[in-house]
């Protein structure tokens, strides 16, 4: 029996501006909270066994960087993209995130072979969701 491949993950680090809410608002989108990297200065949001979203207070996250920390609502800063199973689970997500006090953001892109919408999350953060016709992928 051969170990299994080495899966590299992503881990997103993201300010937030209140981390209970943050938290608070992930979790009604269906995601966990992992205690073992989380705590007053953090929440290790698990998306996949391979995405984590790190959720950080800005003075926290600013001990990371030299630079200017982003206010999302006001810049762009980065774009995070998940994909999705389905259609209706890229509308599924969406509509939880606004549910949970996220905003739609964007235009709904659909391209037949691939749909795809995006939310704005409690601090601005831009998420997008796409699914792709696997056909299409393969093809």
């Amino acid at each position: 029996m051969t170990a299994p491949a080495y899966q590299q993950m992503i881990f997103v680090n993201l300010p937030v501006n209140d981390l209970d809410a943050s938290k608070k608002f992930f979790t009604e989108l269906g995601y966990s909270i992992n205690p073992q990297f989380s705590d007053e200065n953090a929440a290790s949001v698990v998306i996949s066994d391979t995405i984590v979203a790190m959720l950080l207070t800005r003075p926290f996250y600013a001990t990371f960087t030299d630079k200017e920390i982003a206010d999302a609502t006001k810049t762009s800063e980065v774009l995070v993209c998940l994909s999705a199973e389905s259609r209706d689970k890229v509308d599924e997500l969406v509509d939880k995130a606004v549910a949970a006090g996220g905003t739609a953001s964007a235009k709904t892109q659909d391209m037949g072979f691939m749909y795809g919408r995006a939310f704005d999350d409690l601090d601005g953060h831009t998420w997008e969701v796409v699914w792709m016709d696997p056909s299409a992928i393969e093809g």
